[in-house]
């Protein structure tokens, strides 16, 4: 992915972030309630948030660190964001807890998405 595709993905997750987090509030309160989940949601919902801004960081360091790392990092905060709040968001609705075995698949990827960006710094930020 180009610095300009992780910027765009990180301004609609970011986006989308607030739209999701507003209906949860307002338009699904009854349904997380009923299924004990309010706090899974909100949990979903901050990490969601946190990794929109993380891929907004990455695309801007990407046009200073044309590392593979950092590009990579924008990839794994992407997916980790599908599967680990994507996971919790339907957990929370539909409260099939199997789904709560899926969301550290999406963690690993996150956790992934911040150690490629670190190296990436780490080993290609120009040197001054």
């Amino acid at each position: 992915m180009s610095h300009k595709t992780i910027l765009v993905i990180g301004a609609l997750l970011g986006a989308l972030g607030v739209m999701i987090g507003a209906f949860g509030a307002h338009g699904l309160a009854k349904i997380l309630e009923a299924n004990g989940r309010t706090e899974t949601f909100e949990t979903a919902v901050k990490y969601h948030m946190y990794h929109a801004l993380a891929m907004l960081v990455t695309g801007l360091i990407l046009f200073n660190v044309p590392s593979k790392f950092i590009h990579l990092a924008g990839l794994f905060f992407l997916i980790g964001v599908l599967i680990f709040s994507g996971s919790l968001y339907i957990l929370s609705l539909t409260n099939i807890k199997w789904l709560g075995a899926i969301t550290p698949i999406g963690g690993l990827f996150l956790i992934a998405g911040w150690l490629s960006l670190g190296h990436g710094i780490f080993h290609y930020w120009p040197k001054k």
